[in-house]
């Protein structure tokens, strides 16, 4: 087995393990299930953590299910398979939008049925970072302002879009909306984003070694 496709087993393996604790979250959040049941449950869940923890990473320590030739994160949490507080949110570049989307369960609830705003200005930050990178260098978020038009249902389709509106040098504003799969046109949540790509002194100051590892 080549070293690539070893790690294309090990991301399969991750995404499985992401979307096995996703569907344990989400069985947890909406449960009413009696008080012995879940307090079996929990010790039955905590038993799983050693054999996870006897091999992990520390703060600073890129995952190696990261690297090789398609990098990628695959414990981001806005989009990242492997996490299971991610939605996940998938995107796509479409003339030079970035688009996401993703489905909202009971773990994200704010208002009774609806999504937190906390995880909208996630979900938008998110995209405003791929709208950043289809000038092919990824940055940092520098300022985002939010409105909240409308609130975000949970457990309904969204489409998350975000695009650039200028580019100053390192600097870039862009804009990125919230809306749902059936209705694209009533706006939910509208975002402004101002990011960065770092200058190499910033970035030895604020990754070091991580981002040449991390390649």
């Amino acid at each position: 087995m080549t070293a690539e496709d070893d790690q294309a087993q090990r991301r399969r393996a991750v995404r499985e393990l992401g979307a096995a604790l996703r569907e344990l979250t989400d069985a947890a959040v909406s449960t009413e299930v009696d008080t012995e049941t879940l307090t079996e449950l929990a010790e039955q869940v905590r038993a799983l953590v050693p054999p996870l923890a006897a091999a992990r990473r520390e703060r600073g320590e890129p995952a190696t299910v990261d690297g090789g030739q398609r990098a990628r994160r695959m414990y981001n949490p806005a989009s990242g398979p492997g996490n299971p507080i991610a939605p996940p949110m998938r995107v796509e570049i479409v003339d030079g939008a970035a688009i996401g989307r993703c489905t909202l369960g009971l773990a994200y609830e704010g208002p009774p049925s609806y999504g937190h705003g906390g995880i909208s200005a996630l979900l938008v930050d998110q995209i405003l970072g791929h709208a950043h990178s289809t000038r092919g260098k990824h940055g940092m978020t520098v300022k985002l302002e939010l409105r909240y038009r409308r609130p975000v249902p949970l457990q309904t389709p969204l489409r998350i879009v975000g695009r650039l509106e200028n580019v100053d040098g390192r600097w870039t504003e862009s804009i990125a909306t919230i809306s749902t799969e059936d209705d694209p046109d009533t706006v939910l949540v509208e975002a402004k984003g101002v990011f960065v790509v770092p200058s190499a002194e910033q970035s030895k100051r604020l990754f070091g070694e991580l981002e040449r590892l991390s390649r």
